[in-house]
């Protein structure tokens, strides 16, 4: 019972965030959104995202909280990435599980960047690592990779970004599959951002399908370090999904 309510205490936090960004809808480049960007974060330069995930399917809910990212400018042109989550699952018909899942590691490298034109090239692949139980859907049980290219345009007060790439999963009752996205942005004014997703992938399990789903979200600036990132989603075709993301992000 503490865990059920527990899980149902963030379901309803994430829900309030998500119809918020709905209301709302704005964006920075990557998170909120599934679809990244080539921008890596400068040198000397670090982010932290403190985060809650929604994602309700037919046969399951899950909520991601509280979940950190963060990434730090290492290198020119290169920002090394992790992800920490913190799942609750609740499958219908299952018992419900909460705990860490898996590791996430990555590094963004931007291999072209014309400043003139405001357009840019890069890649970031991931490392997922299997730290979460997998024996109660919080894992997935083996490492698998993302191998993605992503590139941006910029022209006054527009952004738009996109791309694809393929994952590697060969865990038990997975499967390699494509996926890409693509963002269209607008900066409304120095303190807000509107934008929107257009994001699929194919199936990732062997009983999964794929799915095309559109992303509305964005983010606020409260100061100058901090900032309200929010998105909320459905699929428009395959399998359904209810998505939404809400974090507190600080940069510095």
């Amino acid at each position: 019972m503490r865990l059920k309510r527990r899980v149902t205490r963030w379901m309803i936090l994430a829900t309030i965030f998500a119809l918020v960004g709905g209301l709302a809808t704005t964006a920075r480049a990557g998170p909120p959104f599934f679809t990244d960007d080539p921008e890596p974060v400068d040198l000397g330069h670090y982010e932290f995202y403190l985060y809650s995930t929604l994602d309700k399917a037919k046969d399951s809910t899950a909520v991601g909280a509280p979940s950190f990212e963060f990434n730090a400018g290492v290198l020119p042109e290169t920002q090394f990435h992790v992800i920490a989550p913190v799942t609750a699952l609740r499958p219908m018909g299952g018992p419900n599980a909460y705990g860490p899942g898996d590791l996430e590691l990555g590094v963004k490298v931007r291999f072209l960047n014309n400043e003139d034109q405001k357009f840019m090239v890069g890649t970031f692949p991931l490392l997922e690592c299997p730290t979460g139980d997998s024996d109660h859907g919080l894992g997935n049980g083996q490492a698998w990779a993302k191998l993605p290219l992503w590139i941006q345009k910029s022209w006054g007060p527009w952004t738009t970004y996109g791309g694809g790439g393929y994952a590697i999963n060969r865990a038990a009752g997975q499967r390699d599959f494509g996926f890409g996205g693509w963002v269209l942005q607008r900066d409304i004014t120095d303190k807000l951002t509107l934008g929107g997703e257009l994001y699929g992938q194919g199936p990732s399990a062997s009983d999964s399908h794929g799915y095309l789903l559109y992303n509305l979200g964005g983010t606020l600036k409260l100061t100058d370090t901090l900032s309200v990132l929010f998105t909320a989603g459905h699929t428009l075709t395959g399998e359904r999904h209810l998505v939404s993301y809400v974090a507190l992000y600080w940069a510095w």
